[in-house]
């Protein structure tokens, strides 16, 4: 069978011999997370290999161990192939920004086994492949000026009176239990209680108690509440623990 081009571009890496396949989907599921390519939330099937200007689905196939202590992924292609390739490499796969640096130049990957010269992982680029623009260097330093940071707030140290909005339902992970916990995000948040303070965005856990609120994207409550600084990310610093007798407002 004649590959297609995109297989052309696959530096296919066989297993050496017998690699070691999974016992179970316990024994999955457990891999998986230990290499961190899932949440045990949201366990994958199917994971994404890219190189270049193209990708391709991929499944877990096995694994083989060195004597080190590192393992190394065998991967299997919808083309059955076999492929080896080394855990971080493949997890950084999956980000959604991976592969836009590779059309730039080609990539190496050495796998576990470094005395093995043939294990090399290469991602190369074909003639037509698309080279970046002279606008977007100028649209990086863009994105990269610096802002004033906001003043930290002087929060009340006990449960206050909050209005708020709601505007998105996500999830943020927990590095604890290693799953993702179900959050709201609120805008226009303020504290009505004197002495009264605006926080702006918070955020605070998709409790058993709002659920049973049947909160809607851009419903507008009050609660009562203790605010904490603690971030969500970078523009979202403050947290609402234990909100509490909460109501819908009327429109």
């Amino acid at each position: 069978m004649a590959e297609t081009p995109a297989e052309g571009l696959i530096h296919y890496i066989a297993p050496k011999g017998e690699y070691i396949p999974f016992l179970d989907d316990t024994d999955y599921i457990a891999k998986g997370l230990e290499w961190k390519l899932f949440t045990a939330r949201s366990v994958k099937r199917e994971l994404l290999y890219k190189s270049g200007s193209f990708q391709a689905k991929v499944k877990l196939a096995g694994y083989e161990q060195y004597g080190n202590g590192l393992d190394t992924i065998v991967v299997e292609f919808e083309n059955g192939k076999l492929s080896c390739i080394h855990p971080s490499y493949l997890k950084e796969m999956q980000s959604s920004s991976f592969g836009k640096e590779l059309l730039s130049g080609p990539v190496s990957e050495t796998s576990a086994d470094s005395n093995d010269t043939d294990q090399v992982m290469e991602a190369p680029i074909t003639e037509n492949s698309d080279q970046p623009s002279e606008e977007e260097p100028k649209k990086a330093k863009t994105k990269t000026k610096k802002t004033t940071a906001k003043p930290k707030l002087d929060l009340p140290g006990e449960k206050v009176h909050f209005t708020a909005t709601v505007k998105e339902f996500t999830a943020k992970m927990n590095h604890f239990t290693g799953e993702e916990d179900e959050v709201i995000l609120l805008e226009n948040v303020k504290v009505t209680t004197e002495p009264e303070l605006t926080i702006g965005d918070a955020w605070c856990g998709y409790s058993k108690t709002l659920k049973k609120a049947e909160l809607e994207e851009g419903d507008a409550i009050e609660f009562d509440g203790k605010v904490v600084d603690k971030k969500y990310n970078k523009e979202i610093r403050y947290k609402v623990n234990n909100p509490s007798k909460l109501v819908k407002k009327e429109e």
